[in-house]
């Protein structure tokens, strides 16, 4: 059946396997803002909306890079790719989107977000920083 499967190939389509150029590259987008809450329930589960700046209508969001910079910080990067498709024009937008971040809360210290924001006229990046104190039982009694 495989051999079948080649021939049938070579007729119907061309199965050109020389062409291994990339049509997309990956990029970091721009956060807006985050929708962090006030406080987390240790062992809990919470979804942070993430509003990120879509810049062409060629880019699309992919996930998010989460880097952890110490215990209960996080560095967090939202992923999009960018298609490059030689015959593809590429608008210009200026669409806010939200992305949902799901974060367990697994540690009882307060936690640091630090959200991508760009970067300033040296190139330098810039982030936009929430902390969010970790609430536990015994701290609810008191």
């Amino acid at each position: 059946m495989p051999f079948m499967f080649i021939v049938a190939c070579s007729w119907f389509v061309s199965c050109e396997v020389d062409d291994d150029s990339p049509n997309f590259y990956f990029t970091a987008l721009t956060t807006i803002e985050a929708d962090v809450p006030e406080s987390f329930e240790f062992g809990k589960t919470y979804n942070i909306d993430v509003t990120y700046r879509r810049p062409n209508d060629c880019t699309f969001f992919e996930g998010f890079d989460v880097v952890e910079t110490t215990t209960t910080g996080r560095d967090v990067v939202v992923i999009g790719s960018v298609l490059t498709d030689d015959n593809r024009t590429c608008n210009d937008t200026t669409d806010e989107v939200v992305a949902t971040l799901k974060f367990n809360v697994i540690y009882t210290e307060e936690y640091t977000f630090r959200f991508y924001a760009g970067d300033d006229a040296e190139g330098n990046a810039t982030y936009l920083e929430y902390k969010v104190p970790v609430v536990t039982e015994s701290s609810t009694n008191i």
